[in-house]
């Protein structure tokens, strides 16, 4: 088996367990209306920290595309920008589910021992 093959299944199913994992923690119940808001807010802080973090660095990017595109040529150069637009999403989506579970502690318990089952026992 090639490498290039072996790369593709490996990242397919690492992009399935993720969603796997993704749904179990979002799947948890949210808690009362006031942790509700609370997780709201702290969602809304992280969305606009990322926001201008991938403002900030995609200016970064664009000028060492540049750089890579005259002096390594177009795929290194595309390479480097395909990478770089995988790093913002996984991002993006970690901030998502990240900012999903917060809420009281006995969801984000709950979730992380969902997340980790087969290390430990969910207790009753």
């Amino acid at each position: 088996m090639s490498i290039l093959i072996f790369s593709l299944i490996a990242s397919l199913a690492a992009i399935i367990f993720a969603a796997y994992l993704a749904m179990k923690v979002l799947a948890a119940p949210q808690g009362s209306g006031k942790m509700v808001e609370i997780a709201q807010a702290i969602k809304e802080g992280a969305q606009a920290y990322l926001n201008r973090q991938t403002k900030t660095v995609g200016i970064v990017a664009v000028i060492l595309a540049l750089v890579l595109y005259f002096t390594l040529g177009f795929y290194t150069m595309l390479g480097f920008l395909v990478g770089a637009f995988a790093s913002a999403l996984a991002g993006y989506i970690g901030m998502n589910v990240a900012g999903r579970m917060f809420g009281p502690r006995k969801r984000r318990n709950k979730a992380l021992l969902r997340l980790c089952g087969w290390l430990f026992k969910e207790e009753a």
